[in-house]
């Protein structure tokens, strides 16, 4: 008797997955939430939120203080958007809300300490940089409480500049729409948090300027100090240090 042959299984091919729809412009969303559709409303916090949340975190520096700041820019905005006339981008309108809110909730709590060892802004980019190189833990979380420290003492207009190009990624064009001033001033205050800042860290601790100062020297083919690890929250302070 002949076995009969198996039959040769060959590998499942992917079935081709139908690309799904573009997403909605935002501009449309803006125009669906002005008249009055909560859903385009929704979308627009959820495409929003992860952005304005991290920027109340960068000037507030309390976790508790991003979040209410948070909700209360979106309530604002829901509330105003009638008077959204469509002369700026969205995200600028509502840039100037959060900026305004974050810096009125840090004045209030201007009593705080400065240094606060739990500053969620270190606990987060400690446990991010770590992850790989957990020796390092203690020694990113003195660096980065240094750079914040440096961070806050700056004057609101001149930490608010920072937070939105640095650590937000804004062009000089974008932060200066937010901030209603000329391009040429936002790039007059980055000059001066430069200054300031270089002079808060030297009075700080060395180490931390070795930080901002690692891109420099490794421009110029130094070999790094330290361990060569990526510090992104250092390695994002010190992009203001850069030109």
């Amino acid at each position: 008797m002949v076995a009969s042959r198996r039959p040769r299984l060959t590998p499942a091919r992917a079935l081709p997955v139908a690309p799904g729809p573009p997403p909605v412009p935002t501009d449309a969303l803006v125009r669906a939430a002005r008249e009055g559709h909560p859903r385009a409303f929704q979308e627009l916090v959820r495409r929003f939120r992860p952005r304005i949340r991290a920027l109340a975190l960068h000037l507030t520096a309390n976790h508790s203080d991003a979040d209410d700041v948070t909700q209360d820019v979106f309530l604002r905005a829901w509330e105003q958007l009638r008077t959204f006339e469509g002369r700026s981008a969205f995200f600028t309108w509502l840039y100037r809300i959060a900026v305004n809110r974050a810096l009125q909730v840090r004045a209030r709590a201007a009593s705080r300490p400065m240094i606060d060892p739990d500053d969620p802004r270190v606990t987060l980019a400690v446990a991010a940089d770590s992850a790989l190189h957990p020796h390092h833990a203690i020694e990113l979380r003195e660096r980065y409480g240094q750079l914040l420290w440096a961070f806050d003492q700056l004057s609101p207009l001149l930490r608010t500049t920072v937070a939105l190009t640095t650590l937000q990624g804004l062009s000089h064009p974008e932060a200066a729409a937010v901030l209603n001033c000329p391009e040429g001033t936002i790039a007059w205050r980055m000059h001066e948090a430069r200054a300031k800042l270089r002079d808060a860290l030297a009075r700080c601790n060395a180490s931390a300027l070795d930080a901002v100062e690692a891109p420099r020297r490794r421009a110029r083919g130094e070999k790094p100090d330290r361990d060569p690890t990526t510090l992104s929250l250092a390695w994002a302070l010190a992009a203001a240090f850069q030109g």
